[in-house]
């Protein structure tokens, strides 16, 4: 049956073709990351994330595996994973759908109506029951923090910026006098080209 294939291709040749910024992985089209903006009017807006896409040999007839790459504060998606928790995508999916819906119509509203009755996030789900305004002050935290064109690159750029403080604490705690002057001279004569 060629007949999924052929569908599995033109709805990414026509997600590809909208105004979304679409990245291959590995160079075939059952993976890829797609770049999404936050809905207009909503805590969400001006945030952009990058969201992977696994398509299942059964496409269009099973759903695809979408998630948050980068960060992003919200009771229905998993803080660490990025995974989604949409019932459209994985409980009531047809093949009457195609990734232009899940781009255009699901995951705006999934941002713009969140559901913390049924939480992957816990905390985020907890906040917007119990304190709404300290849970708004928390996703615009996570857009500038996580979610800006420049730091798009995802989860390395958390990583690397982890190492980072790592090393500027090791630099501090180094500079505190512990260590004798010979240890001192022998680093800095390792480090030099």
């Amino acid at each position: 049956m060629s007949s999924p294939s052929k569908r599995r291709d033109m709805d990414v040749m026509k997600l590809m073709m909208s105004d979304y910024i679409v990245e291959p992985i590995n160079d075939g089209i059952n993976e890829f990351n797609v770049e999404f903006h936050g809905p207009k009017e909503s805590l969400y807006e001006g945030g952009v994330w990058k969201i992977r896409v696994e398509l299942p040999d059964a496409y269009p007839y099973k759903s695809p595996s979408i998630g948050f790459l980068n960060k992003i504060f919200h009771p229905n998606v998993d803080e660490l994973s990025g995974s989604v928790c949409l019932d459209v995508i994985n409980q009531t999916w047809s093949p009457m759908f195609d990734l232009l819906n899940i781009f255009e119509v699901f995951l705006p509203q999934l941002l713009l109506y969140p559901n913390p009755s049924d939480p992957l996030n816990g905390d985020a789900a907890s906040l917007m029951m119990n304190d709404q305004k300290q849970y708004e002050q928390k996703v615009k935290e996570y857009c500038e923090r996580y979610a800006k064109k420049e730091s798009i690159s995802g989860r390395e750029t958390e990583e690397e910026e982890e190492e980072e403080e790592e090393i500027s604490d090791d630099d501090i705690s180094d500079g505190g006098g512990s260590a004798s002057s010979n240890d001192n001279d022998d680093v800095v004569g390792n480090s030099d080209p």
